[in-house]
């Protein structure tokens, strides 16, 4: 292929190929030559030029296939358009003479056909430069189209169609020629010519005048004429076509004077709605104005021709936008309903035209009202509808009151008026459900009268009308649930009360079951009591049912209904009633054989209706409770729901009598009554009627065989049965599109309805399944033959096998015995009987037997020669699932070979349809059939799909090959070349008509990548020829027409760029996956996005990139699409897509695509996709403005209105004009992800300082903070709109944002914070939140913000912090009213969330007030008066725990009673029968469940609140008297004064003690079953409410005193830092282990105190010990609270530090490993440990503390050992500081003194200070890395804090000394320096015994050192602390000395520190070093001469030299004070002048 790769064609290459390859090699030349062009040199060009065109030409005459001979033409264009024109007339010349030619042959025929081609590119590129002769060139082709085949037609009206575009105005010769020409192709045979000639006319239209003036009558019939018969694609053309034409002519603005007026008269609106309306009432037969020929005319308008209509009345609409049609939505509305009014009553003459009739009415009206318009538009749409209802009521009221009986009955003004009431409420009701809340003013506003007018229809006499306006109340309540209960109130007051009209009974049931049906989409639902009121009343309905025959009927079906409606509420509502519905149930079905046998005597045909309804409905109870109440399901109750259905299949037996006797009357309940017991039987356990299993075989076996059953409805059962993938290819009118809603009655033909509410009125309260739209559920006629084949597999896959061949047989004859129509009737039911049990055998895996298969087969093999393509399609389908079920290899074989041998004699399409997908659906479902049947079977299948007298063969012979590809797998990969080259040869000749053979072959492909897979990113000559193959058949089909064949192009794409991205051109794909975004074809959008969503998640910023550069490229030919991409880029446009977008599935792709932009490029792209998020939201702004102003509004304003829409149209249009709530919502939910994405990424985003500064280095910088005030006001505006979920989104946003910034310091003004400005922001998005009529889910967000914002210590002045506190009190005074003062719009339970919302904010501002306080406390010791604590200045801290103590009283009240129901609902199931009947303080016991999950979020900061108000009162309450003291105070008594009928009184420490164990036991019992869902902040919280706790002394003497319970606690504590890593849960953790330990200590210490006070001093010796560890010293696990924490600690120890182990180091310690740094909060965390280690020993006896002495020094020790890590400056790592910490403590034990132990500790302390030292050891040099200064810090503790006795052993004492020596002899100062420290501590000890031997041993080396410094003075600072330190050294030996030495030492001294002064001349040029080492010899000088002065005088007198310096070095001091009296010598002034005046003694 790459010799294809040259400007000019290689021909001896492509000589040398056969035909497949050449064609192939030619094609690839052709797509290298068209971008070769573009790009090469204009004068390289030239020069080729003639060879190019004579190539070119040649191929031409060559038969090229279809996609080369556009590519050719395309080339042709561009080569003369780039090169020389001067031969072009010689090619158009050419391409004429080759059109003329009289050769017909078929081998001829693709030359003609590419010669036509050419001449419409040519013309197209080169336009009007070719002006001259083009009538020629016109008058030519349109000769041809008279004797042109189907595919020359199909070109010639493409050509057409591009040589408008390239001459325009300039063709207007041939304008009437042409759309003669088009005129008759418009009706063509053929739909591909139609759909060509549909585009030649719309291109016409741009320029021809007459389309749209004089001839628009003609158009519109011609349309008409096209629709019937038509397929979906001819529709969407002429729709297209006939809906621009009109458009035009309602806008078109004539030229010229008068005189021209005349000639082209101007079309109103009126006539041009009216011709639709003709084409919609009357279809193309003409435009009969008489009404009588109209009435003579019986035909009804096929239904293709009404779909089509309403298709063009949408493009019409479309096509005049949004703002036309809010200008004219009046006559607009009017006409459309009037489509379905009594004017017209052919419409509407049968139910089945109704019912169609109405869907196109809802189609037309939802896709431009629904689809065009605003929100603020929509909701003035609604108002209209409503205007119309409220006449129509008006009429029918006028009706109905006429006193005249006769005119009453005839009034067909009922009846026909009905179907407008119907789509007006449908539409209304679709309307409101999509604006959801932001509907709530249209609501609110009375002069329209939403819901009155609703509810007064509800009474309307026409049943479908009463099933609408319920369903419209449905929409209302799930749009805005909060009129849900009111709603339902208003309808049961009005049912009860109009119990006595029939209409009123159906008409309130229904709206009160669509009510119910709401409550599943509403998750606030109703309170809990309705349901005790609906049953109450149903129970009542169905008893007076038999009072009054006139009502028996509505009042039996009413009463089932709403107890099966009842029953969507779930158990917790159903279970209460439970018991009553199972007597009802019982008692609707007679008690045995016997009665029913005496009931079908008596009675008549009207009692057996209402009989019937009555057990239908019964029946449709259960149905509805056991798929809604599964769990209530237990083996009681399937017992009590067994007995009555064996009479419930009696009676279905003995139906067919009942109707004989009773008449036809009964036909439509009977099968009601069948269709709802097999539906139930489906549903239960076919266990359950084991007895009537084969009674229930006949019944369903007669259904399926009825004779009555006319309807073939194979639409409605086998595409259930059938797999999607096979639907796609073979049944195009399957597909999913947009217009599916209207489509749908196309696929069921004639005679049969498409499904309706009104068909089954129970489907009302069922879970919608396709998001808004009506349940459409089938007549019953279909649907009980769909629940009767489904119920057949069950029920034949649980009999004997005799018994099923006996029913199996019945059916096969049954088939027999039947002719034409009715066999394929009972044909079609059978198979999908059969299909069915197949399914169900394969799926409970049964077999079946012999002859079952054998029949099986029989009854198969039939299906799959049917002429109907789905029933072929299904008995495939069945013929693969028989083989599965059978699963034996020869019977597979077997099945094969029949479908082999039928392929090979069989000629017929049907036959070899059907074999061949037989063959693919195999190996789908066999996965594979073996390697010798898939060469054959391949073969097979090559063969039929190059069968071009057939395009069907060829598609499902291709559909089944790729089947085989799939399944094949690996065993494939020998046919990969062979099938390639196949497909390519087919899609390079197969005709583009037959697009379903291209979609076929789209298919292969992608099978055929899906297999090689990887493998595809190979380099070797043969993986490359498959990929160029691959990629050449993309190619093909995406230049193909067709838009599905284009969708199959890029899903193959997409599989090429999954498994080989670098050899797929991005650029390429994103341009054509961009164009297509916005296709109308469903399918295609859905491959793009899916395309698009993977592309993005690998190279989001690449694809983006590419969509822009390709939106600046092709400005000129394509800017509708583009203007989008050019302005917003590929995220915008997706943005604008998803507003528009209702497809569920394709909105949830954008969703994802946006995502993975956001997340790849969010941060670099930070103001774009901050702009598109503003921009989204900023719409809500305006509509927020625009409703408050609509509502006011009189009818004058409106028009005004309406010219501002217009004008403001002529700007530049927004690109987000009118987003919906949806889309807003996205939006902000966007933000919260941009923010959580900037937060991995530079930390710039949230500091504003460091974004400043970068932004000011490169501007190409973002930062996140630098948009705080957009993200403040576009969390403002969501927070403040109409539509719930978007305020809760906004809130969220706010919280998000308010936690990101809330720490970013302002710069400009210090100890502010950047959010501080916003205050007034946050408070107005907040406070809208707090009024009475807000849901409670938003209230509850609000708390959270407001905690939020208060505890983020933004605002620090009390006044601005009260008004979001004011919010707070104003909430809580709410919640104090008690639950009777609560909401009764919402459940129990979302009263239930609010309360513990407030709560929750409530506890999180205490616990910050009173830590804030605690802070401010400790900064006040300090009194450092730095910026920060002036910022949380003293009146903030005090003044935020003011604010929230006044309510303190109430809220801890209001948390006790929360936190006591939270531990009633955490008890487990056992313990159910003791929880309180009538519920806690905040849930009621019915809605116990539902209100669990919120206490489960809020319990945690409730109870830390709840322990640090115990805490501060110290258990003491103040507030409250005794008596309340008594229970917890549940909100509805607090309300009720004293609670003097509570129980008897406790005693303080009673409520003390049920407190604490109320903390303490929740506490334990989430700590000791942490779930993996438990969030950190609820164990934080728990952890610190229990510090709070033990802060308080009463508990601690609790825990204290009671050992087992320190022990759990213990326990619970090591198990939450077992299983949680977090270092800060850890370490909360080790502080309450401290506290319990303290507790101990302190009750052993009491203990003590109070055993000494009571013994007297005498008994000393008589003292019980204390303590653990008793008299023994043994410490018993488990029982020990010592050894538990010393576990505790122990874990924590070794997780840092594993060397501590003694059971990984238990080999020689010579393998030391380094001593290591722990991470800070690693070091944090060992040092908490050993603090609680030094406090064990005091909570022990002496023998205890021997016991447990020598861990803990192992640990302490090894501690030090492991981390004594050298740092600069000899600093001490804070572990290391920790543990001399924890020996200083240990070492100064009182134990170690105690005379039980003394002698124990004394020698276990002897070995330890042993262990210390063996530390320097060096084994091989190798622990030299330990640092000196820690160790002999260590020694230097044990040497001060001991007795003598431990450190004074000579042996001991003398290794201390050397280490000493050692570390003074160190090369480094700082060790040196340290040294000195530590010795100045041990000088001064005051025991001479041990401070003495040092003195000895060390101070001589001291003095050396001193006068080697003297020698060379100190270099740097670390050798000046050096001497400093030396100097001190000998001061403080000088003060510990005796009188009679001391004058030797100072002596001694003196020398020294005079040496190291300087004169006057040294000082000026001295380093500073020198200089304070001068400084501060001078100093001491200055303290020692006074206190020894006649020392002093003495050494001043025997060396003068000395005195001399001294006197020099003083001068010199005072010279430069005098001279410099700068920076640091004029703060020693002061010092200066003492020196001055001590001197003078001399």
């Amino acid at each position: 292929m790459e010799l294809a790769h040259s400007l000019l064609l290689n021909e001896e290459a492509s000589n040398q190929l056969g035909d497949v390859q050449k064609a192939e090699f030619v094609f690839e030349w052709l797509r290298y030559l068209e971008k070769l062009l573009l790009a090469t040199n204009r004068d390289d060009v030239r020069e080729k030029q003639k060879a190019l065109v004579e190539q070119l030409l040649s191929l031409l005459s060559s038969s090229p296939g279809p996609p080369t001979r556009k590519l050719l033409a395309q080339n042709l264009a561009i080569l003369y358009s780039i090169g020389d024109t001067f031969s072009v007339y010689e090619t158009i010349d050419k391409c004429n003479d080759l059109i003329r030619s009289k050769d017909d042959s078929p081998s001829y025929l693709p030359t003609k056909l590419a010669a036509v081609v050419c001449l419409g590119s040519l013309y197209k590129k080169l336009g009007r430069i070719l002006a001259n002769g083009f009538t020629d060139t016109v008058g030519n082709i349109l000769k041809a189209v008279k004797s042109a085949e189907s595919q020359g037609r199909y070109e010639i009206m493409l050509s057409l169609q591009s040589i408008l575009t390239g001459l325009g105005a300039a063709a207007a010769p041939c304008h009437r020629d042409v759309y003669k020409a088009a005129r008759s192709c418009l009706t063509d045979r053929s739909m591909a010519v139609r759909c060509a000639a549909a585009k030649c006319l719309l291109e016409l239209q741009n320029e021809a005048i007459f389309m749209w003036s004089t001839d628009l009558d003609s158009v519109a019939t011609l349309c008409f004429k096209s629709f019937e018969g038509s397929n979906y694609d001819v529709r969407i053309s002429v729709s297209k076509l006939l809906g621009t034409v009109l458009a035009k002519a309602v806008i078109a603005k004539h030229p010229g004077g008068a005189a021209s007026r005349q000639s082209t008269r101007r079309v109103s609106l009126e006539e041009v709605l009216e011709l639709l309306g003709a084409g919609f009432l009357r279809g193309s037969s003409g435009f009969l104005r008489a009404s009588g020929d109209m009435l003579k005319g019986s035909s009804s308008v096929s239904r293709d021709v009404r779909v089509g209509v309403t298709q063009a009345y949408v493009v019409f609409v479309s096509t005049l936008g949004g703002a036309w049609l809010e200008k004219n939505l009046a006559v607009f509305l009017s006409h459309i309903l009037s489509l379905v009014s009594q004017s017209n009553p052919k419409a509407t003459q049968t139910q089945i035209d109704a019912v169609c009739c109405r869907r196109c009415v809802s189609f037309i009206l939802r896709a431009t009202i629904g689809g065009l318009l605003g929100e603020k538009a929509q909701i003035a749409a609604a108002k209209d509808i409503c205007q119309a209802i409220w006449k129509l009521k008006k009429v029918m009221d006028a009706v109905l009151s006429d006193g005249n009986l006769e005119t009453r009955l005839s009034s067909t003004d009922v009846a026909a008026s009905q179907h407008m009431l119907v789509c007006a409420l449908q539409e209304l009701g679709n309307l409101i459900h999509s604006l959801g809340t932001t509907a709530a003013p249209l609501l609110q506003d009375s002069s329209t009268g939403l819901l009155d007018s609703v509810i007064s229809v509800v009474l309307h006499p026409s049943i479908s009308v009463r099933l609408a306006a319920a369903w419209c109340l449905h929409c209302i309540a799930v749009a805005l649930p909060s009129y849900l209960t009111p709603l339902l109130d208003r309808c049961l007051e009005r049912l009860t009360t109009l119990k006595s009209s029939p209409e009123a009974v159906t008409g309130f049931s229904f709206a009160v079951a669509a009510l119910l049906g709401a409550v599943t989409h509403c998750p606030l639902g109703i309170p809990h009591g309705k349901g005790k009121i609906i049953m109450t009343l149903a129970e009542d309905l169905l008893c007076s049912a038999a009072q009054n025959s006139r009502l028996s009927l509505q009042r039996t079906q009413a009463g089932w209904l709403l107890i099966s409606a009842l029953m969507t509420l779930g158990p917790a509502v159903v279970s209460h009633h439970l018991p009553r519905v199972l007597l009802l149930w019982k008692c609707v079905f007679p008690v045995s054989p016997k009665d029913l046998e005496t009931e079908r005597s008596r009675g008549d045909s009207f009692t057996w209706q209402v009989t019937l309804e009555g057990r239908a409905g019964a029946l449709c109870a259960v149905k509805s409770f056991i798929s809604h109440c599964g769990d209530l399901l237990t083996e009681e109750v399937i017992q009590r729901l067994l007995p009555p259905l064996p009479c419930a299949v009696d009676l279905l037996t003995q139906l067919s009598s009942i109707l004989k006797t009773y008449g036809s009357s009964l036909k439509t309940p009977s099968v009601v009554y069948r269709q709802r017991l097999y539906e139930l039987l489906i549903l239960l356990p076919p266990e359950t009627y084991k007895g009537n299993l084969c009674a229930i075989l006949k019944e369903v076996a007669a259904e399926l065989t009825a004779p009555d059953s006319q309807v073939a409805a194979s639409a409605c059962l086998l595409p259930a049965l059938c797999h999607p993938d096979d639907l796609l290819i073979l049944s195009p009118l399957l597909q999913e599109t947009d217009h599916r809603f209207i489509e749908e009655q196309l696929l069921f033909g004639n005679g049969i309805a498409c499904g309706s509410l009104e068909y089954d009125p129970y489907s009302i309260y069922e879970k919608d399944v396709e998001g808004d739209s009506v349940p459409k559920p089938l007549p019953p006629a279909l649907s009980v033959i769909s629940s009767a084949s489904k119920l057949f597999g069950v029920v034949c896959a649980n009999v004997d096998e005799a018994q099923r061949v006996l029913i199996l047989d019945q059916l096969l004859n049954s088939i027999k015995h039947t002719k034409g129509a009715r066999q394929q009737t009972v044909q079609l039911h059978v198979v999908s009987a059969i299909s069915n049990l197949l399914k169900y055998v394969a799926g409970s895996k049964q077999s079946l037997g012999p002859e079952v298969r054998r029949l099986v087969l029989t009854l198969v093999l039939g299906a799959l020669e049917s002429p109907n393509p789905l029933l072929r399609c299904a008995a495939a389908e069945a013929w693969a699932r028989l083989a599965q079920v059978v699963d034996d290899g020869a019977f597979t074989a077997g099945l094969a070979q029949v479908s082999f041998d039928k392929l090979k004699s069989a000629r017929d399409v049907v036959t070899r349809t059907g074999h061949s997908l037989a063959l693919g659906s195999l190996h789908r479902y066999l996965g594979g059939i073996g390697p010798q049947h898939l060469s054959s079977c391949i073969g097979v299948l090559y063969t039929l799909s190059q069968d071009s007298t057939s395009p069907d063969v060829q598609t499902w012979a291709l559909h089944s090959l790729s089947l085989t590809i799939d399944s094949a797998g690996a065993l494939y990969h020998v046919h990969v070349e062979s099938t390639l080259s196949l497909i390519v040869m087919l899609l390079l000749n197969v005709p583009p008509t037959h697009a379903q053979v291209h979609q076929s072959l789209g298919r292969c492909l992608n099978a055929l990548i899906t297999t090689l897979g990887p493998e595809l990113q190979g380099n070797n000559t043969s993986v490359s020829a498959l990929r160029t193959s691959c990629l050449l058949g993309c190619a093909v089909m995406q230049d193909h027409p067709g838009c599905l064949v284009q969708a199959q192009a890029i899903s193959c794409l997409q599989q090429l760029h999954m498994f080989a991205p670098r050899h797929v051109n991005l650029s390429s794909l994103v341009s054509c996956l961009c164009v297509n975004l916005c296709s109308p074809y469903l399918l295609l959008r859905r491959a793009v996005l899916a395309c698009l969503r993977q592309l993005v998640q690998r190279e989001a910023a690449e694809v983006s990139e590419h969509a822009v550069m390709l939106a600046r490229d092709n400005r000129d030919n394509n800017p509708a699409a583009d203007t989008n991409l050019r302005e917003v880029g590929l995220e915008g446009a997706l943005l604008a897509l998803l507003d528009r977008e209702t497809d569920g599935s394709l909105c949830q792709d954008i969703r994802e695509t946006l995502h993975h932009m956001l997340t790849s490029m969010a941060v670099e792209k930070l103001s774009l996709w901050l702009k598109l998020c503003k921009d989204v939201l900023a719409a809500s702004a305006d509509f927020t403005a625009v409703t408050c102003v609509d509502t006011m509004q009189e009818e004058e304003g409106d028009r005004g209105d309406d010219a501002s829409v217009l004008t403001r149209g002529d700007d530049k249009p927004h690109p987000f004009s009118n987003p919906r709530w949806g889309t807003r919502v996205f939006a902000a939910d966007c933000v919260c992800r941009i923010i959580s994405q900037c937060e991995n990424a530079n930390s710039a985003h949230f500091d504003i300082a460091l974004a400043q500064e970068m932004k000011k280095s490169d501007s190409r910088n973002d930062f996140l903070v630098l948009h705080l005030a957009d993200l403040i006001r576009m969390a403002f505006m969501a927070a403040t709109d109409h539509s719930d979920q978007l305020r809760l989104s906004g809130l969220d946003t706010l919280l998000v944002v308010i936690r990101r910034f809330a720490d970013i310091a302002e710069p400009e003004f210090p100890g502010h914070v950047i959010l501080e400005q916003y205050q007034a922001n946050v408070g107005a998005a907040l406070r809208p939140a707090f009024t009475s009529e807000t849901p409670p889910d938003i209230t509850a967000k609000a708390c959270q913000v407001c905690s939020a914002w208060i505890a983020s210590g933004v605002v620090s002045d009390l006044g601005d912090l009260r008004r979001v506190h004011q919010l707070l009190v104003s909430s809580l005074m709410k919640i104090q009213a008690g639950k009777e003062a609560l909401s009764q719009l919402y459940n129990e339970s979302a009263s239930t969330m609010e309360v513990l919302a407030v709560l929750k904010a409530w506890a999180e501002v205490y616990i910050i007030a009173v830590q804030r306080h605690k802070n401010h406390k400790q900064t006040l010791k300090t009194t450092i008066n730095s910026e920060d604590s002036v910022r949380s200045g003293s009146a903030s801290a005090a003044g935020l725990l003011d604010l929230v103590c006044t309510d303190l009283a109430t809220l801890s009240r209001l948390w006790l009673a929360a936190l006591q129901d939270f531990a009633l609902l955490t008890l487990p199931a056992e313990f159910a029968s003791q929880l309180p009947v009538e519920g806690g303080a905040f849930y009621t016991a019915e809605t116990s469940k539902s209100a669990t999950p919120h206490y489960h979020n809020s319990w945690a900061l409730i109870l830390h609140a709840a322990a640090l108000w115990l805490t501060s009162t110290g258990f003491a309450d103040p507030d409250e008297g005794g008596a309340n003291l008594s229970r917890p105070v549940t909100p509805t008594s607090m309300c009720q004064g004293s609670s003097s009928s509570g129980p008897a009184v406790k005693s303080p420490e009673d409520v003390y003690t049920d407190r604490f164990h109320l903390i303490l036991g929740i506490s334990v019992e989430f700590l000791c079953s942490l779930r993996s869902d438990a969030t950190l902040e609820s164990i934080t919280s728990c952890l610190q409410a229990l510090q709070a706790l033990l802060d308080a002394p009463w508990p601690r003497s609790r825990v204290g005193s009671d050992q087992d319970l320190g022990i759990e606690l213990l326990n619970v504590l090591h198990r939450v830092i077992l299983t949680r890593e977090s270092p800060a849960i850890q370490l909360a953790s080790l502080e309450v282990v401290r506290q319990i330990i303290c507790a101990a200590q302190e009750h052993v210490k009491e203990k003590r105190r109070s055993a000494e006070v009571d013994d007297g001093a005498s008994e000393k010796e008589t003292v019980p010990e204390f303590g653990e560890g008793k008299d023994t010293g043994g410490l018993v696990p488990g029982k020990s609270l010592v050894f538990a924490t010393l576990e505790l600690c122990v874990c924590i120890l070794v997780r840092q530090l594993p060397e501590l182990n003694p059971k990984l180091t238990s080999g020689p310690r010579d393998k030391a490993s380094k001593p290591k740094t722990l991470s800070e909060e690693g070091s944090r965390l060992v040092a908490a440990a050993l603090v609680i280690l030094a406090e064990l020993p005091a909570v022990c006896s002496p023998e205890g503390s021997v016991s447990v002495l020598p861990t803990i020094l192992y640990l302490a020790i090894g501690v030090l050992r492991e981390t004594a890590v050298k740092l600069p400056g000899g600093q001490l790592s804070s572990t290391v500081t920790a543990s001399l910490h924890a020996l200083k403590g240990i070492l100064t034990s009182p134990m170690a003194r105690a005379e039980k132990s003394h002698e124990a500790w004394t020698s276990l302390l002897q070995s330890a200070l042993a262990t210390v030292l063996d530390c320097w050891s060096p084994v091989d040099g190798a622990h030299q890395e330990l640092d000196e200064i820690s160790l002999l810090t260590a020694i230097t503790v044990f040497i001060l804090s001991t007795s003598p006795e431990v450190t004074a052993v000579p042996c001991l004492q003398n290794r201390c000394i050397e280490k000493f020596k050692a570390a003074l002899e160190s090369k480094d100062s700082v060790v040196q320096m340290k040294t000195c420290q530590l010795l100045h501590s041990i000088f001064q000890y005051p025991k001479p015994a041990i401070s003495y031997p040092y003195i000895y041993s060390l101070a001589s080396s001291i003095v050396e050192k001193l006068q080697e410094m003297d020698r060379r003075r100190p270099g740097d600072a670390a050798e000046l602390q050096l001497c400093q330190e030396g100097i001190k050294l000998l001061e403080a030996l000088v003060t510990v000395a005796d009188e009679e030495h001391r004058a030797q030492l100072v002596a001694c001294l003196l020398p020294i520190l005079i040496s190291f002064l300087l004169d006057e001349n040294a000082l000026g040029s001295a380093t500073s070093v020198t200089r304070s080492l001068h400084d501060f010899a001078l100093q001491t000088l200055m303290q020692i001469g006074p206190r020894y002065s006649s020392v002093f005088k003495n050494v001043m007198a025997s060396s003068p030299a000395l005195k001399a310096r001294l006197e020099a070095a003083v001068k010199g001091n005072q010279e430069s004070v005098r001279v410099d009296p700068s920076s640091k010598q004029a703060k020693n002034l002061g010092r200066n002048s003492s020196i001055q005046l001590k001197t003078s003694f001399l």
